[in-house]
């Protein structure tokens, strides 16, 4: 099993499959519209404009797991979003991220990582690589600019345009 055998659903209510990324990697972060790391969108959204051209997928995937910081509707996610952090990369309709009811995709995270590898708040980023394996995990607090993350995506990118 691999990260391309999940499908999420867009906040735009259209399918979303990871399969459809097969060959490029992909940067999965559970979101919160009102938790102290909602700012890590401004840096999501950089990571996104500096190497989507590259392949790098970014996708956004709201969660009102972690005290209830994403109360709001689709639409409501979407408007703070685009609005507070001009963010265009994809993001996921509301979804469950931990424990018996979580999303397909974090079940598989707490099966490759263990328990300890599931989301432990908002905003805890796994980079897959383009083969769908899992290639990194970093907690909320691992700003998604890192060098430690950029360490580990720019290898899964090919050489820029010279």
């Amino acid at each position: 099993m691999t990260a391309h055998d999940f499908s999420f659903v867009a906040i735009d209510g259209t399918p979303l499959p990871l399969a459809a990324y097969r060959g490029r990697p992909l940067l999965v972060v559970n979101t919160a519209s009102f938790c102290g790391f909602t700012p890590q969108y401004a840096e999501l959204e950089t990571l996104w404009r500096r190497y989507r051209a590259r392949g790098l997928i970014v996708i956004g995937v709201p969660s009102n797991d972690f005290g209830e910081q994403e109360p709001g509707s689709a639409e409501e996610i979407r408007t703070l979003c685009e609005t507070r952090y001009a963010v265009d990369f994809p993001l996921t309709e509301k979804q469950r991220v931990i424990g018996p009811a979580a999303h397909g995709f974090f079940r598989w995270i707490a099966d490759e990582l263990g328990e300890a590898g599931a989301p432990r708040w908002n905003f805890h980023k796994y980079l897959v690589a383009p083969d769908g394996s899992l290639a990194g995990a970093w907690p909320s607090a691992v700003r998604p600019t890192d060098r430690a993350i950029i360490a580990e995506i720019e290898p899964l990118l090919p050489a820029p345009p010279t």
